[in-house]
């Protein structure tokens, strides 16, 4: 990633359609993904998406990873989501419940809400996820 000071970064509006907005392009195969498009508008510096978990919550999900990333934000949108963050334990996020997840922390999806929504926001957009052991 180019540092901060070169990158050419351009105006960019998302503009919400509805469902047709949610595609299966996604690092998880059990979501759908609103991209809002600012990748592109930052060269690869930013991406930020809402993510809809689609239930049920299965072994698949609760794989514990950690995201090679120099910054990542979550915000629950709709709906709660238990997660689980390396020297954090367990802890359901609702609506309104937002948290930074330090680079490369080892954490599990436990569980969600069927109507879950999250916004998520990286530096990079493009980042490697590491499946880890317990």
């Amino acid at each position: 990633m180019k540092p901060l000071s070169e990158v050419t970064q351009r105006f960019a509006v998302s503009r919400a359609k509805g469902d047709e907005d949610f595609k299966r392009d996604g690092l998880r195969p059990y979501a759908l993904y609103r991209d809002f498009g600012f990748a592109a508008a930052t060269e690869g510096m930013v991406h930020a998406h809402i993510i809809k978990l689609i239930p049920p919550c299965t072994d698949e999900v609760r794989m514990r990873h950690r995201h090679l990333v120099q910054m990542q934000v979550v915000y629950v949108l709709k709906g709660w989501m238990k997660i689980e963050h390396e020297g954090q334990g367990a802890m359901t996020m609702k609506a309104g419940d937002a948290w930074l997840m330090p680079p490369g922390i080892k954490h599990t999806v436990l569980d969600y809400s069927d109507d879950c929504q999250n916004l998520e926001i990286t530096i990079p957009a493009k980042f490697e996820t590491v499946n880890v052991d317990q």
